[in-house]
C-alpha cells in the first residue's frame, strides 16, 4: 500500500493541473468572446498545446503506475476524467476561434461588446515594479487600478491567481477592469510611477 502513495500522489496533482487550466481556458475563452480580445484569445491557444501536453503526461502516468487489474476500473475513470478536461478544453478553444478567425459577433453581442466599458491588459511584472514578491492579496491591483488579475503567466505555467500567489518580476499578468485603471495598471507593472501633478 505504501509504494501506491509516491504515484498515487502524483496522479492527483496532475488531475488537480488538468482540472484547474480547462477551467482557465474557460473563462478566458468567454472573455476574448466578450471583450472582443485577440490577446485573450491567443492566451487561450498557448493553453492548448499546454494542456494537450499535460494531458498526455496524465494518461502515461496512471497507465505505468502499476495498478493491479482488480483495480483497472478505478483507473480507467481516471482516464475518462482526464479525457472529459481535455473535451471542456476543446470546447474553451472553439469560442476563442470565433475572436481569432475575426468573425463578426452575433448583433446582440455585438451591442454588449461595443457597450462594455470593461478592458482587458497583458503586462509583464518589470524588476522594479513595486509588485516584485508581494503576494496577491498583498498587491490590492484592483484597489489601486480597478483591475482583476485573470491569470498569471510565469515562463510556459500558466496560474490562476490566488491571494496567497506571490508575484515575480517577469510573470505576465492578464487582468480585466475599467477601462480608465489600464494606464494604472500598466504602470504599476513595469515600475513606471505617475508623475506628480505640477504645483500651480
Amino acid at each position: 500500500m505504501a509504494k501506491a502513495k509516491g504515484p498515487f500522489k502524483k496522479i492527483v496533482s496532475k488531475l488537480v493541473s488538468l482540472k484547474d487550466t480547462s477551467e482557465l481556458m474557460i473563462d478566458l475563452a468567454y472573455s476574448s468572446l466578450l471583450l472582443n480580445s485577440r490577446e485573450l484569445a491567443e492566451e487561450v491557444q498557448a493553453l492548448e498545446e499546454y494542456m494537450d501536453n499535460l494531458h498526455t503526461e496524465f494518461e502515461l502516468l496512471v497507465l505505468s503506475s502499476g495498478f493491479k487489474p482488480e483495480e483497472s476500473k478505478d483507473f480507467l475513470g481516471l482516464i475518462r476524467l482526464g479525457v472529459v478536461t481535455e473535451e471542456i478544453a476543446d470546447a474553451a478553444m472553439e469560442i476563442a476561434n470565433v475572436v481569432l478567425r475575426g468573425l463578426e459577433p452575433h448583433p446582440i453581442l455585438k451591442v454588449v461588446i461595443e457597450e462594455a466599458e470593461e478592458t482587458v491588459a497583458r503586462v509583464q511584472v518589470s524588476k522594479t515594479s513595486s509588485l516584485v514578491e508581494k503576494k496577491l492579496r498583498d498587491a490590492q491591483i484592483p484597489e489601486e487600478t480597478g483591475m482583476w488579475v485573470l491569470v498569471i503567466r510565469r515562463r510556459k505555467e500558466w496560474l490562476r491567481p490566488r491571494p496567497e500567489t506571490v508575484i515575480k518580476a517577469g510573470d505576465i499578468l492578464i487582468a480585466s477592469g475599467y477601462a480608465e485603471g489600464e494606464e494604472d495598471f500598466r504602470k504599476l507593472a513595469s515600475g513606471v510611477r505617475a508623475p506628480a501633478a505640477e504645483e500651480s
